[in-house]
Parts: structure tokens; C-alpha cells; sequence
């Protein structure tokens, strides 16, 4: 068998219960893991959210700052593919690769 044919190493039995999968199983978080909610908008900026000083009402948003954590010292890219690949690892885009537009 060669990599991209690999041999199946679970067990095939009559009903599912018998049965054991090929794969382990998925991670699961500890119980008091926190929630959390990322929001990612394009085309904005501090000018256009309450929480921030603006005179656009976003009351939904204003209220999650209150009750959260605001981000407001961050580096962003001119493009938004970067800054929504790499906000999630909280790596910087020079780490995962994406230095400039050249690179697309």
C-alpha cells in the first residue's frame, strides 16, 4: 500500500457498536472551556461602531463590548483574506506566509 492508499486499520463488525473507527477520536474541550464569539467586519473602521465613539448606533455590538473584550490595539492588512486567516491562530500574517499582494 502506498501513502495515498494506506491500508484500513479500524475493524468493520455488524452493527455500529461493533465496529471501531480509523481515525481517533475528535478532541473535546474541557467543561469550562469560555465561549467565544469572533466577529470579523470588512470595510470598517473605529468610526463605525457606538463602542468606539461613533454616532452610527450599533447597539447589539455595544452591548457584547460591554460585557466582553475589545481589541483595540491590532495590526490589520490592507486586504482582509490575511487578517481573517491569521486572526484565529494569532499568528501574524508575515508568519503564515502572506507578506503582500504579490503573494496572492
Amino acid at each position: 500500500m502506498s501513502d495515498s492508499d494506506p491500508q484500513f486499520e479500524g475493524k468493520i463488525g455488524r452493527t455500529l457498536a461493533d465496529s471501531e473507527p480509523w481515525w481517533p477520536a475528535p478532541s473535546r474541550p474541557p467543561g469550562d472551556a469560555p465561549n467565544i464569539v469572533m466577529i470579523v467586519l470588512d470595510d470598517t473602521g473605529f468610526s463605525h461602531l457606538g463602542c468606539f465613539g461613533s454616532t452610527i448606533e450599533t447597539p447589539n455590538i455595544d452591548r457584547l463590548a460591554a460585557n466582553g473584550v475589545r481589541y483595540s490595539n491590532f495590526h490589520t492588512t490592507a486586504l482582509c483574506s490575511p487578517s481573517r486567516a491569521c486572526l484565529p491562530t494569532g499568528r501574524n500574517h508575515h508568519a503564515v506566509g502572506m507578506r503582500a499582494v504579490s503573494n496572492f
